[in-house]
């Protein structure tokens, strides 16, 4: 006689793997968005000591958008390569959007730092006032966009789980198919 697993143990061994790939897809997720900061970092700081000194908050700005085209890459291929369930356009305009709603979200904290608390130069030194946009620009601002990005991007840009797999399986059956078709 066959003994099969009770259901709740197959339950639980498949929230087990769920779980395991959700947190996979936040490691991933996270890894993305730590090379993306360390490239708005580097973007914003070369701007803002160079040719935007006077715009401090345009050169974050700035430096987002361009860390977010990169973010968009490498989620794609590698964060959420098994999510999907959009045509590429619709996917890309989404990842977009939700990153404008996060640009602006992510540019609230050095605003209110700067023209709100007033830390800026003359009113604090020139080290306060770069600790205090570091810490409202690049350490809050970050952590409350980031947060708004995960839940966007698995709400709407990518909202299918395994929706790639699915399809990737789906094309090599379809090859494996027409090859025994053409023999």
């Amino acid at each position: 006689m066959l003994r099969t697993a009770p259901s709740s143990f197959v339950d639980e061994a498949a929230a087990g793997g769920a779980r395991t790939g959700k947190r996979r897809e936040l490691l991933r997720f996270a890894t993305v968005g730590l090379a993306a900061f360390g490239l708005t970092l580097g973007t914003n700081y070369g701007l803002k000591l160079t040719v935007l000194q006077e715009k401090p908050v345009t050169a974050l700005a700035i430096a987002t958008v361009v860390a977010t085209a990169f973010a968009y890459l490498l989620s794609r291929r590698w964060a959420f390569h098994t999510r999907g369930g959009r045509r590429r356009l619709h996917e890309a305009a989404l990842f977009f959007a939700v990153n404008a709603i996060a640009v602006t979200i992510n540019l609230c904290p050095p605003l209110i730092s700067r023209y709100v608390l007033r830390l800026e130069v003359p009113e604090v030194s020139f080290l306060a006032q770069e600790i205090a946009d570091f810490v409202s620009g690049m350490l809050l601002g970050t952590a409350a966009g980031s947060a708004f990005r995960w839940w966007g991007y698995r709400r709407w840009v990518f909202p299918v789980a395994g929706a790639r797999q699915k399809s990737a399986g789906r094309s090599r059956s379809a090859r494996s198919a027409s090859s025994i078709r053409s023999r």
